[in-house]
C-alpha cells in the first residue's frame, strides 16, 4: 500500500490542487491528513471540500480547532489570529461542523498520526529538537509517528539504546532497529526555506518513505491573500518558504 501523507494545507487551494494533481502519478492508495486544513490562506471552504472528498483519515490541527472555537488562539501571532477571525466569518457552517468531528490522533496500518505531539496533542507543542523527540518517543508504541505543525520536513529516530538521531532526507528505508517521528512538512506554507509544497509517500511493502516537493502557482495564492484583505505578511512568506 502507498499512503500519501499531507499536512498544513492552510487554505492554500493552489498548493493543494497542485499536490493532488502530481500525486495522481504516484499510485496513492490512501491519504492521511495531519491537520491544519484552514488558516492563513484565502480558500478555506474549497480546501475542506477537497479534503472531505479525498479521505476520512484526518486529524485536527490547532488552526482547524481555532476556527471552530475549540482551542484558545490567544497565543497565536497577530497575523495568525487575524486569519482565524477572517476565516470564521467566511467558512460555511457545515465546514465548521466537519472540523468539530476531527479527532486529535489517528492510528492506521500500525502507524500513529497526530498534528503536534503524541504526549499532549491538544496543547499544540512542537517537536523541533532531539530532546523534544526523546520525550515524545516514550508516549507512543508504534514504529512510526507522523506529525505536522512545524511546517519543516524532518526525521527523528531512536534505537534500542535510546540514541537519538535527526536528519533531513528526500528518501529513507525504514530500519527495523529504529523507531521514527517524521514531520511531513507543509503543503500550504513551507517554512524550511523552500517555497515548494511538501508531502510524503509511505510505501508499506517496500517500507520506504519519499519526501516530495511540488511547485505551484504561488503568485495566484499570494494575490488571493492580498485581495481578501488578509495580512500581507502571509502572502510574502509563501514566496520565500519562511
Amino acid at each position: 500500500m502507498r499512503i500519501g501523507i499531507i499536512s498544513d494545507i492552510h487554505s492554500n487551494l493552489e498548493a493543494f490542487t497542485a499536490i493532488l494533481e502530481y500525486a495522481r502519478g504516484e499510485n496513492i492508495d490512501e491519504y492521511v491528513c495531519l491537520g491544519d486544513i484552514v488558516g492563513y490562506g484565502a480558500n478555506p471552504n474549497e480546501c475542506i471540500d477537497l479534503m472531505r472528498n479525498l479521505t476520512d483519515k484526518v486529524v485536527a490541527g490547532n488552526h482547524d480547532f481555532g476556527v471552530a472555537k475549540m482551542t484558545n488562539i490567544s497565543y497565536f501571532n497577530e497575523a495568525a489570529q487575524t486569519a482565524i477571525m477572517w476565516t470564521r466569518k467566511r467558512i460555511d457552517n457545515d465546514k465548521v461542523e466537519y472540523i468539530k468531528t476531527l479527532p486529535l490522533v489517528c492510528e492506521y496500518q500500525s502507524l500513529f498520526f497526530v498534528h503536534s505531539s503524541p504526549s499532549q496533542p491538544d496543547s499544540w507543542n512542537y517537536i523541533l529538537t532531539m530532546n523534544d523527540a526523546l520525550k515524545e518517543f516514550e508516549l507512543f508504541d508504534n514504529k512510526i509517528c507522523f506529525i505536522g505543525h512545524s511546517h519543516q520536513p524532518t526525521v527523528f529516530t531512536i534505537n534500542s539504546e535510546n540514541e537519538i538521531g535527526c536528519s533531513i532526507s528526500d528518501f529513507l528505508t525504514v530500519d527495523n532497529k529504529k523507531r521514527y517521528i517524521i514531520n511531513a512538512g507543509s503543503i500550504g506554507q513551507p517554512r524550511d526555506g523552500n517555497p515548494k509544497s511538501a508531502f510524503l509517500v509511505y510505501d508499506t511493502e517496500k517500507r520506504s518513505i519519499t519526501f516530495l516537493r511540488i511547485a505551484y502557482d504561488i503568485e495566484k495564492a499570494q494575490k488571493k491573500i492580498r485581495d481578501a484583505g488578509l495580512p500581507a505578511f502571509l502572502a510574502e512568506r509563501l514566496g520565500v518558504g519562511r
